[in-house]
């Protein structure tokens, strides 16, 4: 059975209340979005978020699960918005929202997988950690195809 140090579990339970605050925060987006796709996205991403906190809360309890199954694919968006709409800023504030929250969960995860002493812990936040990434490459997909993502 896995043997937790003090920091590693401090560490562990500030991963479980950023994944549950990410779930908090997309079920709400989705109920938010008026964008078909984008509620979609938020919704996916809520569950993936889910399995995220499952994982961390079995590592909590002592045992490390296996991180089977390949990279998921990736969404093709098509854009919903041509212009300057309500919703297209009320949709492009909700994606900022969730790039933001994605970037710091990844850097938490990068900060974890440096500190466990567990290398296949390490290999299971390394795991989550590309999923976090993922999502942000996900959000970052919608905002371009929809002209939310400017470089100015």
């Amino acid at each position: 059975m896995l043997q937790l140090t003090q920091k590693e579990t401090t560490l562990l339970k500030d991963m479980k209340d950023q994944e549950q605050l990410c779930i908090d925060k997309y079920t709400k987006h989705s109920e938010c979005a008026s964008d078909a796709q984008l509620k979609n996205l938020f919704s996916q991403m809520a569950q993936t978020e889910r399995e995220h906190l499952d994982t961390l809360n079995q590592i909590c309890s002592g045992t490390v699960p296996s991180m089977a199954g390949g990279s998921k694919t990736m969404p093709t968006f098509t854009a919903t918005y041509t212009g300057q709409t309500p919703e297209m800023k009320n949709d492009k504030y909700l994606c900022s929202d969730a790039l933001a929250i994605e970037k710091h969960a990844s850097h938490m995860y990068d900060t974890c997988v440096f500190e466990f002493s567990d290398e296949n812990v390490r290999k299971v936040l390394n795991h989550i950690q590309k999923e976090e990434q993922d999502h942000g490459k996900m959000l970052y997909d919608y905002m371009s195809v929809n002209g939310m993502y400017c470089a100015s």
